[in-house]
């Protein structure tokens, strides 16, 4: 079963106290945890795709005018999280899942303290239900 893990990150303090503030060494080890991690992921055949995200001052929010021209909305001030990163995997079950989003959590932030960040976790659906 493939599932997307979604790292959200607080957008309150992250200009103050968001990982571009701090020291050299925390964003190393933090870095080399999660690929660390992925090469893992990959080695137990699990790994699909990961991926860092650019911060939430870069975000847009596009949709279609009524003439198919893009309209662009953003960044939004007012969101109190933001998407910092995925991951996606293929797992036996819900639980794997589960285990392997608290490990992401739990990745080391300034002078190593473990982050526990907020893991989002949703199926990947491979058809439509089949009530439809």
């Amino acid at each position: 079963m493939k599932y997307m893990l979604m790292m959200h990150a607080p957008k309150e303090g992250w200009t103050t106290a968001g990982i571009g503030t701090w020291p050299p060494q925390d964003i190393q080890a933090h870095i080399a945890f999660m690929l660390d991690f992925n090469r893992k992921l990959q080695a137990s055949g699990e790994f699909v795709d990961a991926q860092g995200l650019a911060g939430p001052e870069e975000a847009k929010s596009v949709r279609a005018r009524k003439d198919g021209t893009p309209d662009t909305d953003g960044p939004f001030a007012e969101s109190k999280e933001f998407l910092a990163g995925f991951w996606i995997l293929d797992v036996e079950d819900s639980a794997r899942a589960y285990q392997i989003a608290a490990q992401i959590s739990a990745a080391p932030g300034k002078g190593g303290v473990p982050l526990n960040m907020p893991i989002e976790i949703r199926q990947v659906m491979s058809a439509p239900p089949a009530e439809l």
